[in-house]
């Protein structure tokens, strides 16, 4: 293979790979001050306004900071009524990372009896990418269906807001896949075996 044919296969590599990159952000669910109960009814809502200032994809995480507390990923029905009887998710560690691993609704509330009531629940609304409208992945088992409905009502659309991020950090993953077959063909253009 003459030089001119490498260096445009190469480019094609190089090109290929930087797109089977994924880029995931980790959120902070309500930013500094943590996943804690409102401090006043009229901040009851305040869950539901800190995720609707984010945009959040597929792959990225949320982040739960709290104490003396816990956080249940629940259906839309146990959401509304602030009582879980078979959460999708209960964790009580104090910092709890959860992945969002599907577009859709998800629905969040405190196990502590009364900050549910209190304003302590959200809503988050993951946005579908152009891979996810091509082949949607596979809801888990224990997820209801209502959780995979189309956007309701009753959560405000996400816009950016030119204010304050409240990503804790975001991370670039490659691809296993996109990497192996990049380090194949490099390999194979250069003869190195």
């Amino acid at each position: 293979m003459d030089s001119s044919k490498k260096i445009i296969l190469v480019t094609f590599l190089v090109s290929f790979y930087m797109f089977s990159c994924v880029s995931s952000t980790e959120f902070e669910v309500g930013g500094e001050d943590g996943w804690i109960v409102p401090k006043s009814k009229t901040l009851g809502d305040a869950f539901n306004q800190w995720a609707s200032d984010n945009r959040f994809k597929v792959g990225d995480t949320l982040r739960f900071k709290y104490t003396k507390d816990s956080v249940l990923v629940v259906s839309e029905e146990e959401y509304k009524k602030c009582k879980a009887t078979k959460p999708q998710l209960y964790s009580n560690n104090e910092d709890t990372v959860f992945k969002l691993d599907r577009p859709g609704l998800f629905y969040f509330i405190s196990g502590v009896s009364g900050h549910c009531e209190k304003g302590q629940k959200m809503i988050v609304k993951v946005m579908e990418t152009e891979s996810s409208t091509e082949s949607p992945p596979p809801s888990s088992s224990s997820s209801s269906s209502s959780s995979s409905s189309p956007p309701s009502s009753s959560l405000p659309a996400s816009t950016p807001k030119a204010k304050k991020s409240n990503a804790y950090k975001t991370a670039v993953q490659f691809s296993s896949s996109g990497f192996v077959v990049f380090a194949v063909l490099v390999v194979s253009v250069f003869g190195l075996v």
